[in-house]
């Protein structure tokens, strides 16, 4: 299980790395959250994330759908933000 990494109001994730495997779940205005990241397939092939808030409507729902994605395409650590930007 990947790690979760809950972000400070304002904080941002850390710069990744073209070879880095990450996701990130952020927070919109509308109280909802999304998920985007990066991995590879085992053929080397890569592969985006990218969650919407219609699905995510919940930061346990969206950490589940990046939990499973994150087992699937070995990424280690998520990062949450939980407030939106200003």
């Amino acid at each position: 299980m990947a790690e979760v990494i809950y972000l400070a109001e304002g904080e941002d994730h850390p710069a990744f790395a073209e070879d880095e495997r990450w996701i990130t779940i952020d927070a919109s205005n509308d109280g909802k959250f999304y998920g985007t990241g990066a991995s590879w397939k085992s053929s080397g092939e890569w592969v985006g994330y990218c969650s919407l808030c219609e699905d995510d409507v919940s930061l346990e729902k969206a950490l589940a759908a990046a939990q499973q994605w994150a087992a699937k395409y070995k990424v280690n650590k998520i990062w949450a933000q939980l407030k939106p930007w200003d």
